[in-house]
């Protein structure tokens, strides 16, 4: 046992690695690492790798060492000779054949959001997003760096296609929303929340509404042949007519804005909304003090570099929605990333 200032010491060490341990599994995305693996007959020597991926040998053989102390990658030695194969959580989570891949997100993170929060300490100075020092980009367009070119946007929406095949389906099953036949997503980019939808209420129709260059995108590169239950409108949510629906979904979306902006969107939503209707929030819930969970306080950090907005807790969702029409607000934390709110009208 360490004395305490060790522990103290080791704690701040890893800390101040954490950038370093983003790095690799960042790197290790872009390079391939995990896709040729998982597409390797076998487990495959450092210097393959490196053949493979025209990277020099003696980067290529500590990027992967340091994938195994990651748990990443694992080795095995024969005949001498350490190879490398992908663990269970590369297979599943980081090869893009995995069943759970989460690359797409990843690259957009090492991409963009890496790039913000090298100025974050700016952000807390000035209280605003960072797309100008990072990107150019003014700071009050919050889609122009994300959307700055059609390869980086595609990233962004098969990246939500990704965090959507991993927890959609919880947080749609949070509470029953069978008794609302009709579903608008608002921003709901690719539609892939729209199809968990579907999959889990057979008898519901979506309709998937957000800006022209999105739904054209979605339109192109998405697959929904043969889905009948789910169409997509172009238009903006601030300014343009909404679609009548009995349930409107804001997932990842109300994150995004101040309050203001969230007071107007939902006073637009309310007006359109059925009788009997509602609107399912999606979001990561801070605690009621705001001080955890840690990953949620991160991405409220991450909000304050990118966004208008932050992430709020169950309290801050109420004060929201109940002056907008809808008094109702029932919170359902899921276990995992995102949270429901559900508020009837």
């Amino acid at each position: 046992m360490g004395s305490p200032e060790d522990q103290a010491y080791r704690l701040l060490k890893e800390h101040c690695n954490g950038f370093m341990v983003s790095q690799v599994l960042f790197s290790a995305c872009e390079l391939g690492v995990f896709d040729l693996l998982a597409e390797a007959p076998g487990p495959l020597a450092s210097a393959e790798v490196a053949a493979r991926l025209a990277s020099s040998p003696r980067g290529t053989e500590q990027l992967l060492d340091a994938c195994v102390s990651l748990k990443l990658l694992q080795v095995d030695v024969r005949r001498g000779k350490a190879v490398y194969g992908n663990t269970e959580l590369a297979s599943t989570y980081l090869a893009r054949t995995g069943p759970r891949s989460q690359q797409n997100m990843l690259l957009y993170m090492a991409r963009t959001t890496y790039a913000c929060w090298g100025h974050l300490a700016e952000a807390v100075r000035e209280g605003r997003n960072q797309y100008l020092k990072a990107f150019g980009a003014p700071a009050e367009q919050l889609f122009t760096a994300i959307y700055r070119s059609e390869a980086e946007q595609l990233l962004f929406m098969r990246g939500l296609q990704e965090v959507w095949s991993v927890c959609g389906g919880s947080v749609l099953a949070a509470f029953d929303l069978s008794p609302f036949p009709l579903i608008c997503d608002l921003g709901g980019c690719s539609g892939a929340l729209a199809k968990e939808c579907v999959a889990l209420y057979p008898a519901c129709r979506v309709t998937v509404f957000d800006i022209p260059e999105v739904v054209q995108m979605a339109e192109k590169h998405f697959s929904f042949a043969g889905e009948e239950r789910i169409s997509f409108r172009e238009g903006d949510f601030f300014t343009d007519p909404l679609p009548h629906a009995d349930l409107y979904i804001l997932a990842r979306v109300l994150h995004d804005w101040s309050d203001e902006k969230c007071s107007q969107l939902l006073a637009r939503i309310h007006h359109a909304c059925k009788a009997g209707g509602g609107v399912l929030v999606i979001e990561s819930l801070l605690d009621a003090d705001g001080r955890g969970p840690l990953t949620t306080q991160l991405y409220s950090l991450n909000m304050l570099v990118q966004t208008e907005g932050r992430e709020r807790t169950a309290a801050q969702y109420r004060a929201l929605l109940a002056p907008a029409g809808f008094p109702r607000v029932h919170c359902r934390r899921t276990g995992g990333t995102y949270d429901a709110v559900l508020a009837r009208k």
